[in-house]
């Protein structure tokens, strides 16, 4: 299992409408293959700021799977204009202790 990682940080003034834009991508997400679950974050200091957990079965998933699919251009359009800057993804492994 790999766990997507991005810091998402809000344009101010615009979190209602990107919440509201969330639940629609979360729809698209949700269906594509080597998806398992995902959670966004509102971070309690800084009102614009948000972290948004996706697991998946493997990177191959996010990065392929998704990203080259044309269900990827629908969750661009819903959200990608909301960013300043555009967030760094990065991938996890969980360590087992």
């Amino acid at each position: 299992m790999i766990l997507e990682v991005a810091e998402l940080n809000v344009k101010p003034g615009l979190i209602n409408e990107f919440e509201s834009n969330f639940r629609q991508a979360s729809k698209i997400i949700s269906q594509m293959p080597g998806y398992i679950e995902h959670e966004l974050h509102k971070c309690v200091e800084t009102a614009d700021k948000y972290l948004l957990l996706v697991k998946w079965h493997s990177i191959t998933d996010h990065e392929v799977g998704f990203r080259k699919s044309p269900q990827y251009e629908e969750w661009k359009a819903l959200l990608h204009h909301f960013y300043d800057p555009f967030p760094t993804v990065e991938h996890y492994v969980q360590i087992r202790i």
